[in-house]
C-alpha cells in the first residue's frame, strides 16, 4: 500500500524536473505550492500525478480485467523504451565509460547524495538491501489469483512467477549496464535522473519518448500494486483482521469497495509530500517486503507439518530445505536493515514511518477486537 503514494511522487517528480526544465514548459514549475522535507512541491505537477492516479483508481474499481489491459499497455511501452536505450548504448556507448567495481562518489544526483559505503563491502550491503523493493510487483500476481480463469494450470502459475523473477533479473542486468556504458560515469552520475539525462544529449526526440515512457512507468507498479494491496485487505477482512466491511466486494465488479476507498486515499496523498520522500519510502519498503516475504516463507514451512497431505500443484524446489534458503535470506536482509551498526540501516525519518505504520495497524488490530467482544 505504501507503494502507491511513492509512485504518485515519481510521476510529480519526473514531471517537475524533467519536463519543467524543456524549454517552452518552465509554466509547470510557475506556481511553488510549498516546501516539505527541503523539496519544492509544485502546482501542475502535482495535479498531472493526481490525475495519473485518479485514472488508476477507477480502472481497479472497475475490477482486475480492466486493471489488467493497463497493465499489459504499460509493461510493453516499458519494454520499447528499454530497448531503445539498449540500441544507444550499442551505437554510441563504451565499456570505457563504465564505472569501476567500486567507487565513492560524492556530488551525485545533483549535488545533493553521496554513498554512504567506504569499502566495496558497504556499497554491495548498500545495494542489496534494496533489492526486495525491486521485487515490488511479482507478489501480486497470487494475490490477485482469487479472479483468475477457471481451469487455470497451478503449476505452471508457479514456474511463471519463478521464470518472471529470473527473466526480470536479467532485464535489470542489461538496462544497467547498457545505461551505465552511454556517457563517461562521472558526469552519468551528477543528475537527479541519470538514465533518462544521458539520452537528452545524444537525440532529443529519443529522449522526450523515453521521458513519456518513464512517466507512463509508474502507472503500472501503481495499478499492480492498488490492485494487490485490497485484496489482501479483503482477505484481512474476511479474516477477521479488520473491520468486516473490508469484506464486501462489489456484486458488478468484484472489486472490494472499502479497500478501494482507501487505498485511494492513500494515493492521492502521494504528490503532496516531495521528492525527498522517495527514498525514506523505498526503504521502509524493502523493509516492509522482505518482511511480509519471511512471514510468508515461515509460513509455507510451518504447513509442511501441520498439512502434509494438502494437495499442492506446484511445489517449492527443494522442499523444505529451499523453503529454509528463503527465510535465511530474509532473515540476512532485515538485520541489515535494523541492526544500528549495518552501513545499510534505517534512518530517523525512515523508522518514523515504520513506528507510525505499526501504530496504525495496532490502532486497527484493537478496534477489530472490540468489535468482535
Amino acid at each position: 500500500g505504501i507503494l502507491c503514494p511513492w509512485e504518485a511522487i515519481a510521476i510529480s517528480t519526473l514531471v517537475s524536473e524533467m519536463f519543467g526544465s524543456l524549454p517552452g514548459l518552465e509554466w509547470l514549475r510557475a506556481v511553488k505550492l510549498y516546501t516539505i522535507l527541503g523539496a519544492d512541491v509544485y502546482l501542475f505537477p502535482t495535479l498531472i500525478a493526481l490525475g495519473f492516479a485518479a485514472y488508476v483508481i477507477f480502472l481497479n474499481f472497475r475490477g482486475a480485467s480492466s486493471a489488467a489491459k493497463l497493465q499489459a499497455f504499460l509493461t510493453k511501452a516499458l519494454l520499447c523504451g528499454m530497448l531503445l536505450a539498449m540500441g544507444v548504448s550499442l551505437f554510441t556507448g563504451s565499456p570505457d565509460n563504465a564505472m569501476p567495481v567500486f567507487s565513492q562518489v560524492t556530488g551525485a544526483g545533483g549535488g545533493k547524495a553521496a554513498t554512504e559505503g567506504a569499502s566495496l563491502f558497504a556499497g554491495i550491503v548498500s545495494v542489496l538491501v534494496l533489492t526486495p523493493f525491486f521485487y515490488a510487483g511479482f507478489d501480486t500476481i497470487p494475490q490477485q489469483a482469487e479472479e483468475a480463469a477457471e481451469g487455470l494450470n497451478w503449476n505452471k502459475f508457479g514456474k511463471i512467477i519463478s521464470l518472471a523473477l529470473l527473466a526480470a533479473g536479467g532485464f535489470y542486468m542489461v538496462c544497467i549496464y547498457s545505461f551505465g556504458t552511454i556517457l563517461d560515469w562521472h558526469e552519468f552520475v551528477k543528475s537527479p535522473v541519470p538514465a533518462l539525462a544521458c539520452l537528452k544529449g545524444i537525440n532529443m526526440l529519443l529522449y522526450l519518448a523515453m521521458l513519456v515512457i518513464a512517466t507512463l512507468g509508474p502507472m503500472g507498479p501503481m495499478n499492480s500494486f492498488y490492485g494487490a494491496t485490497s485484496r489482501i485487505m479483503l482477505a484481512m477482512g474476511r479474516k477477521g483482521q479488520l473491520p468486516e466491511q473490508f469484506a464486501e466486494v462489489d456484486p458488478k465488479s468484484g472489486a472490494p469497495k472499502l479497500a478501494c476507498v482507501v487505498l485511494g486515499v492513500i494515493t492521492v496523498v502521494g504528490p503532496f509530500l516531495g521528492k525527498n520522500m522517495l527514498i525514506p519510502l523505498t526503504n521502509v519498503s524493502a523493509l516492509a517486503f522482505i518482511f511480509s516475504c519471511g512471514m510468508v516463507a515461515l509460513a509455507c514451512l510451518r504447513m509442511r507439518f501441520t498439512e502434509p497431505d494438502l494437495p499442492r500443484p506446484y511445489e517449492v524446489p527443494g522442499g523444505k530445505f529451499g523453503i529454509g534458503l528463503a527465510i535465511a535470506a530474509c532473515a540476512i536482509i532485515i538485520g541489515l536493515l535494523v541492526i544500528p551498526f549495518s552501513p545499510a540501516s534505517l534512518n530517523m525519518v525512515e523508522w518514523s514511518i515504520v513506528i507510525g505504520w505499526l501504530a496504525i495497524g495496532l490502532a486497527l488490530m484493537a478496534f477489530t477486537n472490540s468489535r468482535k467482544k
